[in-house]
């Protein structure tokens, strides 16, 4: 069987369409902006424990972003649709890819990635790690 696209395609073309910040201009919008944007981390829990997280990251692991924002959702966490999202992953694959579909499937648009993800934001040593907590 022949995939229709790869994983390798979808992460392309989401990248195409979606807002990518880098990680000093994610910081700048977490430390300047108001109403403060919510940063949201959807690596598994078990990664996190690994590596840490980024201080002030929500865990949002990816596999129930789409009920954690929805009003509607028996698992609705109460996140403003209205207040900015950043989001991130290990290397910005994943999150790219559930940018664009909140973008396209539910229509949120104040919504962006950081550019490289977690590896980037540390490698460029504007983020910190902190131990993550279950």
């Amino acid at each position: 069987m022949k995939l229709k696209k790869t994983s390798t395609q979808l992460v392309e073309e989401a990248q195409k369409e979606v807002k990518i910040l880098t990680p000093q201009e994610a910081k700048d919008l977490l430390e300047k902006n108001n109403p403060k944007p919510l940063l949201f981390d959807i690596r598994d829990p078990r990664e996190l424990e690994k590596t840490g997280t980024v201080k002030d990251a929500i865990n949002m692991p990816r596999g129930v972003i789409e009920f954690w924002l929805d009003p509607e959702s028996p698992y609705y966490k109460g996140y403003p649709l209205e207040t900015p999202k950043i989001f991130f992953c290990k290397s910005n694959w994943r999150s790219v890819i559930a940018v664009k579909y909140l973008q396209d499937e539910m229509g949120i648009d104040n919504i962006s990635v950081i550019e490289g993800g977690f590896v980037n934001m540390i490698k460029e040593g504007v983020f910190k790690i902190e131990l993550f907590k279950i």
